[in-house]
């Protein structure tokens, strides 16, 4: 079972006659997180325009070059997640903010593939080691029973800030310009110099014993691959994730080839989904306190996504009008919505709870890949799953989320008698 303990962790400063943290430290990295998103919310809705009309790429180098990045540093996150174990969290995140910073900047002097390839990389594998060690910094200040809480709270500021962030972007994809640009690199770069800032200002939780590290194969970044329940979790948590590509790339697709619903809803649905997260997360994640509950999460989410996946196939029905059409999907959009917030609770407590004290910075770096492995290939998979096989598609992708959201149960308990 989880530790659902309310003592503070280690480096965290307790709130006279509580034994719980005082909010300093996820105040902290809840304005960190604000920053990052309106950032990278900017950043994420023109930066493919920046680098196809500005740079004068092509569309297939930005896709390949991103591919290769991200295959690249998917995987950094355990090596330097293990840096954040052996070295202590806070002055790792601080590093990896730093150089996510650089790496953005780095964009706007790139003037070849080679040179997109090269900051892409760099940017890919300091923010999965970035993710990885701030998880671990969040374990080292908060207490375990508090830990689902924040999380769900760094979501909705997260859903949030990518909201405000990419109007902003919007307002430069209008103009056009460098300059208009260079505002919106400078704007991310920033939210990442804030990080670092607001980070170093933490305490900092001591850094795992090296002698405990290295007994367990930590310092060599390999334990959690030998930690066989866990892998088989982190594996059934990233086939849950190919929910992420069925928002931003399936539906729009759908919508467009096998409806009557208007463009527009594609944006609708969009914006449904973040406004939702922002204002109900924290309330989906309050039952979620340990294993137990963690697991019935994730399992009533597959039974949700399954639902949100037969609505999205009835929209394929023969006469569907386009109002009818528009009222079906965001049915489906409000299940998915749902399930996703069901799902990430859950995942947040599984991730956290099962990964050994002194190794949570490299677990969180094998754990959270799963978000890139499904933004990456999971675009291949749901639309040749959904648009090739039509409403069939959606049943199969929807029986794919009950499977793994049933097994994680079991798994989860197969981990836990192995702590």
């Amino acid at each position: 079972m989880a530790n659902t303990s309310t003592a503070p962790a280690p480096g965290a400063h307790a709130a006279p006659g509580t034994g719980r943290p005082r909010p300093a430290a996820p105040r902290a990295l809840l304005l960190a997180q604000a920053g990052n998103a309106v950032g990278d919310g900017a950043f994420y809705v023109s930066s493919a325009l920046y680098f196809t009309g500005i740079v004068g790429l092509s569309a297939a180098q930005v896709g390949a070059g991103l591919a290769v990045a991200w295959a690249v540093g998917s995987p950094a996150g355990v090596p330097l997640g293990t840096l954040a174990d052996r070295r202590g969290p806070r002055g790792v995140s601080v590093l990896l903010a730093l150089v996510t910073a650089a790496a953005v900047a780095s964009f706007l002097l790139i003037g070849s593939f080679s040179a997109f390839l090269a900051a892409a990389t760099l940017y890919a594998s300091a923010q999965s080691g970035l993710a990885a060690a701030r998880q671990a910094l969040l374990a080292g200040l908060v207490a375990p029973a508090d830990r689902t809480a924040v999380l769900a709270r760094l979501q909705a500021v997260l859903n949030g800030g990518l909201a405000v962030g990419a109007a902003l972007g919007g307002i430069a994809l209008h103009a056009g310009t460098r300059g208009a640009y260079l505002a919106v690199f400078a704007l991310d770069t920033g939210g990442f110099l804030l990080c670092a800032l607001l980070l170093a200002r933490l305490p900092a939780p001591a850094p795992a014993p090296a002698s405990a590290v290295a007994a367990a194969g930590g310092g060599s970044g390999t334990a959690v691959l030998r930690d066989r329940p866990y892998v088989v979790l982190a594996l059934l948590n990233a086939l849950m994730l190919l929910r992420l590509p069925v928002l931003s790339l399936a539906l729009p697709l759908w919508i467009v080839q096998r409806t009557a619903a208007p463009g527009w809803t594609v944006s609708a649905l969009f914006v449904l989904n973040t406004v939702a997260v922002t204002l109900f997360q924290v309330r989906a994640a309050r039952s979620v306190t340990d294993l137990d509950t963690a697991a019935r999460a994730v399992r009533g989410a597959g039974a949700i996504a399954l639902a949100a996946c037969a609505v999205f196939a009835a929209t394929a029905l023969p006469g569907l009008g386009a109002g009818t059409a528009v009222a079906v999907l965001a049915l489906g959009a409000a299940l998915l919505v749902v399930a996703e917030m069901r799902h990430s609770a859950g995942s947040w407590q599984l991730g956290l709870g099962l990964a050994p004290a002194d190794r949570i910075g490299q677990y969180q770096g094998f754990y959270g890949a799963g978000v890139p492995v499904a933004r990456t290939l999971g675009p291949l998979v749901v639309t040749t799953l959904l648009i090739g096989a039509g409403p069939a598609g959606w049943l199969v992708l929807g029986g794919v989320f009950v499977l793994a959201a049933t097994a994680t149960g079991p798994v989860a308990r197969w981990a836990a008698r192995t702590r």
